[in-house]
C-alpha cells in the first residue's frame, strides 16, 4: 500500500513538472482567425473558414483560434444566430477568444455585462492574444 501512495505521489509531481499538452499543441497548421466585424456575412465566413480549415487538414492536424474583439465580439453572444455551429466547431477542437476590453466597454454600452457562449474564453486584450499567437507561429487570417 505505501508503494501504491508514493508511486500516485510520483505522477502528481510528474504531471506539474511536464503538463500534458492539447492535442492541437502538435498541429502542423496553426491558424488564428479574427473576428472584429458585427457583419453577420463575416461572421458566417469566419466559421466557414474554420470549418473548411478542418476539412482540408484534418482535426488533429490544424489549431484553429478564433479570437474576437470590437464589434466582432457579437459572435461570441451567447443568444447569437451562430451559437450551434459555434458547438460544431467546438467539438473539433476549436477555441474561442473574447476580448475582455471590449466586454468592458461593451458593458458599459448595454448597461449589463454581455452573456457570452459557454465556450469563448475571456482575454485580457484581443489584438494582444493574436500578436502572442503569431508570435508562436500562428498564421493570422482575417476573413
Amino acid at each position: 500500500m505505501r508503494k501504491f501512495y508514493k508511486s500516485l505521489i510520483m505522477l502528481a509531481a510528474m504531471a506539474f513538472i511536464f503538463p500534458v499538452h492539447a492535442a492541437n499543441d502538435f498541429a502542423e497548421k496553426k491558424i488564428v482567425l479574427q473576428i472584429s466585424d458585427n457583419d453577420p456575412f463575416k461572421q458566417t465566413l469566419v466559421l466557414n473558414v474554420a470549418n473548411n480549415l478542418i476539412k482540408h487538414y484534418g482535426q488533429n492536424k490544424v489549431a484553429v483560434e478564433i479570437v474576437a474583439f470590437g464589434p466582432g465580439l457579437r459572435l461570441l453572444f451567447e443568444k447569437n444566430a451562430n451559437s450551434q455551429r459555434i458547438d460544431g466547431l467546438i467539438t473539433n477542437n476549436v477555441t474561442f477568444s473574447a476580448c475582455e476590453n471590449t466586454i468592458a466597454s461593451m458593458t458599459k454600452i448595454l448597461g449589463h455585462t454581455p452573456t457570452l457562449h459557454a465556450a469563448a474564453k475571456p482575454v485580457p486584450a484581443g489584438v494582444v492574444r493574436i500578436i502572442d499567437l503569431v508570435e508562436e507561429g500562428y498564421t493570422l487570417i482575417k476573413p
